[in-house]
């Protein structure tokens, strides 16, 4: 379980529409300020600042926002689109926290250590989930949870959501009895031959029916009739 500490600069913008595809040829990304009881306020980022923050952030870590001059206030990344065609980020939402107000995250789930039945028995790591839902206040955010694979020693051991260890504050939302990851038999070698695209076998032409017609053949017909 880790926790980042991350800050990042904003400016007020009175740029909306279409003038703020300026804003985004000069390398900055517009965005919005939402939160509870506060008024929403149009920002403008810089891109490349706000890019190297996100990747570590997500949406599950508490940003410190400097706005213009003002003292920095805690949010969340709490929306973004992209570009379809280049993939960037060209817009974002944060929602501004309460410190003693409950909040729902989403948490991604880091999963560390080599599964002995992995290394010894050959079998294949499959898993189900790869984030929690969580309700906390923001000062007990973590960016994400840990969860050992070393207890999976055998094909019949399995890790449930009741098994991760949680850190103190966070309250998971999700069904405690949903497996998060287990271990597969390696395939047998019939089975994996059973898997294979056998080559279909040519057509065998059809005798009289499928024969070609010759235009003598033709001829001789129509004198019959």
């Amino acid at each position: 379980m880790t926790n980042l500490n991350l800050s990042l600069k904003a400016k007020t913008r009175k740029e909306t529409g279409k003038q703020v595809n300026q804003l985004r040829k000069q390398g900055e990304i517009p965005a919005v300020l939402y939160g509870h009881k506060i008024k929403p306020l149009n920002l403008t980022l810089d891109y490349s600042t706000f890019e190297k923050i996100f990747t570590e952030a997500g949406e599950s870590t508490l940003i410190d926002l400097t706005i213009d001059d003002q003292k920095p206030v805690k949010v969340l990344v709490q929306d973004y689109q992209l570009d379809p065609k280049t993939n960037q980020i060209i817009h974002t939402d944060f929602h501004q926290v309460r410190m003693d107000e409950k909040l729902h995250a989403e948490i991604a789930l880091n999963f560390i250590n080599e599964p002995p039945a992995v290394k010894e028995l050959s079998g294949i790591l499959v898993t189900t989930i790869d984030s929690l839902e969580v309700e906390c206040l923001p000062q007990d955010l973590v960016h994400e949870i840990n969860v050992d694979l070393s207890v999976l020693k055998t094909f019949e051991d399995v890790i449930h959501i009741a098994d991760i260890k949680i850190p103190s504050g966070l309250t998971i939302t999700n069904n405690p009895h949903d497996v998060v990851a287990l271990i597969q038999q390696p395939r047998t070698d019939k089975e994996l031959e059973g898997l294979e695209v056998k080559p279909k076998e040519p057509e065998v032409a059809a005798e009289a029916e499928t024969e070609e017609t010759t235009p003598a053949d033709k001829k001789a017909e129509g004198k019959e009739k």
